[in-house]
């Protein structure tokens, strides 16, 4: 298997599932924006590293299991979940991060390749305010290897995301 170049076509370098999701939800334009990459970027640090951006201007898709139930959080790439918040938030009596095989079943998605919408079934979502922090965000396209940006207001509602306090406070 050969991975994505940089000049690889930006439609084919998107996952298939989520090149589908943006033209379903009307944002096909956003597929010749879609970047990929030699090397991986599974990693906030590793994707704000080959886009030349902030790590707070990379939008994670993590998933965490609140109740057993998966619940997809987006955050910044500069911050990180604060779980009993999500607790709270959610109103559970437990969350923990969700194995690899939950995140894949319930996204459609490798862990490093979540995408913040276009997935397998849908969840109860939450996302970040620190988000909103900048004009654009980048966040996976479906593989360790794409990025794409977007306008964090616009992603968190095409996300069906509701706007919480839940990075780990600063001491």
């Amino acid at each position: 298997m050969t991975t994505p170049s940089a000049s690889a076509s930006s439609a084919s370098a998107a996952h298939p599932r989520f090149a589908e999701a943006l033209r379903t939800l009307g944002l096909g334009e956003l597929l010749a924006e879609v970047r990929a990459f030699p090397e991986a970027t599974r990693t906030a640090a590793e994707a704000a590293a080959a886009l030349g951006c902030e790590l707070s201007q990379i939008c994670k898709s993590l998933i965490f299991a609140a109740d057993d139930v998966p619940v997809l959080v987006l955050m910044d790439g500069a911050s990180r979940v604060d779980v009993e918040r999500v607790r709270e938030e959610l109103g559970a009596a437990k969350v923990t991060r969700a194995r690899a095989e939950v995140v894949r079943e319930t996204t459609g998605y490798a862990i490093g390749g979540v995408p913040p919408f276009g997935h397998r079934t849908r969840t109860r979502v939450l996302a970040d305010r620190g988000l909103l922090d900048h004009d654009v965000v980048w966040a996976a396209a479906g593989t360790p290897y794409t990025v794409f940006p977007m306008d964090p207001k616009a992603l968190v509602a095409q996300a069906g995301g509701t706007l919480v306090d839940v990075r780990e406070r600063t001491a």
